[in-house]
């Protein structure tokens, strides 16, 4: 029992870390909160990341609910997740050099800052749909099985307080990782980011499909 905890953590975990990237997406904080000292930087990732665990505890508990209330499938939510999740690598991969993510994220400064702390800086900057996605996915096949369930719930907890302390970590901390890696290991750290975030979403997509035609070919060789 222990045992299938600690996978499940660490399989959610590794999921949901490589499409909410905070490495990749700490860069594009920085930039647009770059008026603000490191102090109130770091205050503001602490918010960032407290939003963000909300929301993923709401896509853990309240995902597939609402899923089953609107008749959406696990693979229409995977196909329409993965797309989001491609489109917005493909603009930050074409994105200008000079101010990565200018077009869908708006300069934050002290006045703003906890006003912005949410939107766009939360959602959709740091769990956009791809991350709901996958966190909805990852508790679709929850049964009401009290032990499976209460096991599940922990798994959930966990996940979120691990990506929240990442984000935290990341964010805060995004005014050294500029500094060590320079102008432009900065620019070739958000177009490695901004590639990985495109094979995510196509892989999400190509699982979302492979789960839908895979009961269509079998039934179509099935005697």
């Amino acid at each position: 029992m222990v045992e299938s905890l600690i996978s499940d953590i660490l399989f959610g975990f590794t999921g949901l870390i490589s499409i909410i990237n905070p490495i990749g997406v700490a860069f594009v904080f920085l930039d647009r909160t770059e008026s603000l000292t490191n102090e109130e930087r770091a205050v503001l990732a602490k918010k960032v990341a407290i939003n963000a665990s909300i929301v993923l505890l709401v896509a853990f508990f309240l995902g597939t609910p609402v899923l089953h209330f609107f008749g959406i499938s696990i693979q229409a939510l995977r196909i329409g997740g993965g797309l989001a999740v491609a489109v917005s690598g493909w603009q930050m991969l074409n994105a200008p050099d000079v101010r990565p993510g200018a077009a869908a994220v708006r300069n934050v400064d002290g006045d703003n800052a906890m006003s912005k702390a949410f939107f766009p800086l939360t959602m959709p900057l740091t769990t956009g749909p791809g991350s709901l996605a996958t966190a909805i996915a990852l508790t679709a096949n929850r049964t009401h099985k009290l032990t499976d369930f209460v096991l599940s719930a922990v798994a959930s907890i966990a996940i979120t307080a691990l990506i929240g302390i990442a984000i935290y970590l990341t964010y805060s901390r995004a005014t050294l990782f500029a500094r060590y890696l320079g102008i432009d290991g900065t620019k070739v750290a958000m177009r490695v980011s901004s590639f990985l975030l495109l094979c995510i979403g196509v892989q999400i997509i190509l699982t979302g499909l492979g789960e839908f035609l895979t009961p269509i070919a079998q039934l179509r060789v099935a005697p």
